[in-house]
């Protein structure tokens, strides 16, 4: 599904009429809105709660960690530790284009309070970063098996007063790919 609104293709569930919440959910480096769909029935959400559920797929572009290949990312990746150069601009770019997609559930209706942004790995990565900046706060942002990305900017870019509702992290401690340190890190 797409929407001229929004610069992102998603898959879009519901499990229920008339949606009152949204989930939009990010996936990981590689993968595109598919990975997280099956989550969804496995929730076994009651009959009566009409959550939509909202599975963007990241752009393709090279991803300078893999050679250069082209693959679904949202920003490119040029290590795996927090002392890395990031690339700035993807992530912002990201961030503008979840913005959109918030912006869309709230022009359905939803209110930000009734929104939780989530993600996993480099997904986990953006929800953080896009999460933690609104101006209307959303109801959760949930980050599994990531990190915080550009951390240097968020006092200056972040209203404590503006912080989700609930804020959830965690990190797989058997995580081959990304330290659980820089879990560790990011909860901190």
């Amino acid at each position: 599904m797409s929407n001229p609104a929004v610069d992102l293709s998603f898959l879009e569930v519901c499990t229920g009429d008339n949606p009152d919440a949204s989930v939009i959910w990010l996936h990981g480096l590689g993968a595109d809105g598919h990975d997280f769909e099956p989550i969804v029935q496995q929730l076994n959400l009651p009959p009566q709660l009409a959550v939509r559920f909202i599975f963007p797929h990241a752009p393709i572009r090279p991803v300078t960690l893999n050679g250069g290949m082209k693959m679904p990312a949202w920003y490119d990746l040029f290590g795996l530790s927090l002392d890395v150069t990031e690339d700035e601009d993807g992530i912002r770019a990201s961030a503008v284009a979840i913005d959109q997609l918030i912006a869309h559930e709230r022009s359905r209706g939803i209110k930000s309070g009734k929104i939780i942004l989530a993600g996993f790995s480099q997904g986990g990565a953006i929800a953080l970063h896009a999460g933690l900046r609104q101006e209307q706060p959303l109801a959760g942002v949930m980050a599994l098996s990531t990190y915080l990305p550009l951390r240097q900017y968020l006092s200056a870019e972040c209203d404590i007063n503006q912080s989700p509702g609930s804020l959830f992290i965690a990190h797989g401690t058997q995580d081959s790919v990304l330290a659980c340190d820089m879990g560790h890190q990011t909860h901190s």
